[in-house]
């Protein structure tokens, strides 16, 4: 690792990318403000949620492939002036009181379909821009920025911004889209899949559905990347049913209230920072193998402790370090596609990922509220903690220290 270090274009993504997590949160927080305070009617409520969720099942797939074929800088630059235009488009109707629902959703269902692009084209620049054996460092120095932004500035700066004009937070939205578009425009050269793109040299192309099918196939002939992935998925989906109820459980088991409730959240965000400052430190320490499966058991005692505990004090520890264990296995997991995944295929295979876990979180949603509401407000921590032993029981081995380390050392290859 000597001699090598995170240079210039780094940073300017680094920055790129946590500037415009910054307007995403302050959006993410004030749309449902802004609905709640036009209609108190539940459907439109979540409708905004479920809008804003859809376009990581629609368009992830495709903006893979998307990825695979254009420079991803200047996509991610042609996707941030789409979204400044729209969010203002926005803003303006909301300062003239000239705002409808149905605006507000379709400028959400806008800037989430630019985000899955966004976040995918990014994580496939990434390795080339940054040493191999820096990766973990890059990973969690972007992790910790968005985590910092989005996670835990956004929440309040929104909430103040929005109690001043309703319209502010979304002007600053589309101030971040347009200062990110800027700072990637300050990175030099072309960051296409495949080298002769770059100097002219034709390229065959393949219909979406053959890519995308490629993309399945050779994730599919990787044991270690399926399993982490499909492991994500899984989990995810138990995660959010449980989140979706996490309200009624601060409530009624916890006795807290509305200030309480979004203390837990911080919990998470604060653990998440840390991990991400510190993730290459840890992941070094620890070594991958033991950071996947402490995380695992981790993961399974965050259920327990939410289905039995009704100490607030002590969820908010298990919630911290839950966010600890999120940031590491993020890091690794991005990491380590990084690393195994060839350059041309690197879109297709993150957006891969995006689409299970965005499945994992709209079933999730679903069904953590049917299942609380039949069986009692506990049953999805319960079954979140079934699940988390029985998955680490299935692919404890799969973690073994000889297959993580022979990952790390595997060179990717051009798929074609």
């Amino acid at each position: 690792m000597t001699g090598e270090r995170l240079d210039g274009r780094y940073v300017k993504l680094w920055a790129a990318s946590t500037t415009s997590a910054l307007g995403s949160g302050l959006a993410t927080v004030a749309a449902p403000l802004l609905i709640a305070s036009r209609t108190d009617e539940p459907l439109v409520v979540s409708g905004g949620f479920a809008v804003a969720w859809l376009p990581w099942l629609l368009f992830s797939l495709p903006g893979g492939v998307l990825v695979d074929r254009v420079d991803r800088r200047k996509l991610m630059i042609i996707l941030d002036w789409i979204r400044v235009p729209a969010v203002a488009l926005l803003a303006v109707a909301i300062s003239m009181g000239d705002v409808s629902i149905a605006l507000l959703y379709a400028v959400l269902f806008v800037i989430n379909a630019s985000e899955v692009v966004f976040r995918t084209a990014g994580g496939a620049m990434l390795p080339s821009i940054v040493p191999k054996a820096l990766l973990e460092r890059a990973n969690g120095r972007l992790y910790a920025g968005t985590t910092l932004t989005h996670g835990m500035l956004s929440g309040p700066l929104s909430g103040f911004l929005f109690g001043v004009a309703a319209s502010i937070p979304f002007y600053v939205n589309a101030g971040t889209y347009a200062v990110s578009a800027l700072l990637l425009g300050l990175i030099s050269s072309a960051y296409r899949s495949r080298p002769g793109d770059d100097i002219g040299e034709p390229v065959a192309r393949r219909s979406m559905r053959s890519e995308v099918a490629e993309g399945f196939r050779w994730l599919a002939g990787q044991r270690l990347l399926r399993t982490m992935i499909g492991l994500i998925g899984m989990l995810n989906l138990t995660l959010v049913a449980a989140t979706s109820v996490l309200v009624l459980l601060a409530k009624e088991r916890l006795q807290l209230g509305s200030v309480g409730y979004g203390l837990l959240f911080t919990c998470i965000a604060v653990g998440g920072l840390l991990g991400s400052i510190a993730g290459d430190r840890l992941i070094a320490w620890c070594t991958p193998t033991w950071t996947l499966r402490i995380g695992l058991l981790i993961e399974a005692g965050t259920h327990l402790v939410l289905a039995t505990s009704t100490s607030a004090p002590v969820v908010g520890v298990i919630l911290f370090l839950f966010g600890v264990h999120g940031a590491l296995w993020g890091i690794v997991g991005s990491s380590l596609r990084q690393r195994l995944t060839p350059p041309d295929m690197l879109g297709r295979v993150g957006s891969t990922s995006l689409f299970i876990i965005a499945g994992g979180n709209c079933v999730g949603a679903v069904l953590g509220g049917a299942v609380a509401s039949k069986f009692g407000l506990t049953t999805p921590y319960w079954a979140g903690f079934v699940v988390a032993v029985i998955v680490s029981a299935l692919t404890w081995r799969v973690f073994d220290r000889e297959v993580v380390s022979a990952a790390y050392a595997q060179e990717p290859t051009v798929s074609r």
